[in-house]
């Protein structure tokens, strides 16, 4: 039986290169500290309105922003149950567009996959067959953005534009760890839903999901007969119409958080904070090219995690542990039992740049001797 481990706050700062939580501006982190207001008040309209137009400004996008107080699993979830009245078809890669086809499951839909092996890459074409040849029609389906149990970045525009040659069907993307540094046009692509959350590349402290909703997926939650309570279109966005601000009581601190970073993601701008990511992750597959290998399928390498195979046989653990101690620095061991030792992962993504990432890398080279 799990016993009680108190927390006493007294522990070593870390700079964090895992997949997310990741490093936080510490006047963004002091934005959370103002004294606490009523979630009905004006001010609580001012605070919400602002965190929500920004979003849509930053993102470069006329569809709905629902901001609620959860992890992104809540909107994967949610999806389903507003879009999904039986069959959906679940592209897998990875531990988490798995776990989509298994929230469906949980749910009671009827589910199909479309299964890749753990690193290769979810096929536009290889969709399209999967739509032509069934005999269902599905309600929706699913694709994981970023794969950040792979390292696998999945062509979400070329599928959306597959999808979107069946009107009744509707795409679901969770970006989770890609949104905010890894820019995506999110309505030239037919994609219905797209969630995040706000502690992988928006650098916020965590506790907040961000969806991002169609109008055609408004409407079809309309003509369901149930859908997701806490996480309906239809509640989320009527309420926000009304009255600007949420339909339950938020996380309020954190979107004081969110709104003073965001400021920060609108001042660098969508495609520059796109370019850094991007140069990051050049930086770090160049590296991991020099001393080990790339586990993800060639041409579809992450632009915000980065998972590494680790073909010199280092002692993953011990060199996480050592570059912990000595460097007070977090980065991650490969996904499960699985890829545990058989691959590491470096969160390249918000704040980050290609200098901090470079002083883990050679942290990573003292630790490992190489």
């Amino acid at each position: 039986m799990t016993q009680k481990r108190e927390y006493t706050g007294d522990y070593p700062d870390k700079t964090l290169y895992i997949p997310g939580p990741t490093e936080v501006r510490e006047d963004v982190i002091e934005a959370m500290c103002e004294p606490t207001f009523g979630h009905r008040m004006d001010r609580m309209t001012d605070l919400y309105t602002t965190i929500v137009e920004d979003t849509k400004e930053f993102l470069d996008t006329d569809h709905e922003v629902i901001v609620l107080t959860g992890s992104g699993t809540e909107f994967m979830e949610s999806s389903i149950l507003n879009l999904v009245d039986e069959d959906v078809l679940c592209t897998t890669c990875g531990s988490f567009s798995e776990r989509q086809a298994n929230v469906a499951e949980r749910l009671g839909k009827s589910v199909d996959t479309l299964e890749y092996e753990w690193g290769q890459a979810v096929k536009p074409e290889d969709v399209r067959a999967a739509l032509e040849r069934s005999e269902t029609d599905y309600d929706a389906v699913t694709c994981v953005m970023n794969e950040s149990s792979t390292g696998v970045r999945n062509p979400v525009e070329e599928i959306g534009d597959v999808v979107a040659d069946y009107p009744d069907t509707y795409f679901i993307v969770d970006a989770v760890s890609a949104l905010g540094g890894d820019s995506v046009d999110i309505d030239a692509h037919g994609i219905d839903v797209i969630f995040t959350s706000v502690q992988k590349a928006f650098a916020m402290p965590p506790g907040l999901a961000v969806c991002v909703v169609s109008d055609d997926a408004y409407e079809r939650e309309l003509e369901k007969d149930s859908a997701s309570w806490y996480g309906g279109f239809q509640r989320s966005l009527d309420y926000y119409d009304r009255k600007g601000q949420t339909h339950s009581t938020p996380a309020i601190p954190i979107m004081l958080a969110y709104r003073k970073q965001m400021k920060y993601m609108l001042e660098e701008g969508h495609d520059e904070r796109d370019r850094r990511h991007r140069e990051m992750a050049e930086y770090t597959r160049e590296w991991a090219r020099d001393h080990f290998d790339l586990f993800p399928e060639e041409g579809y390498e992450s632009q915000t995690v980065s998972c590494i195979a680790n073909t010199q046989d280092i002692d993953v653990a011990g060199t996480i542990e050592t570059v912990s101690e000595r460097h007070d620095m977090v980065f991650s061991n490969g996904y499960g039992s699985a890829l545990g030792e058989k691959t590491f992962r470096i969160g390249h993504m918000g704040e980050h740049t290609v200098e901090s990432i470079r002083t883990l890398t050679d942290a990573i080279e003292d630790a490992a001797g190489l």
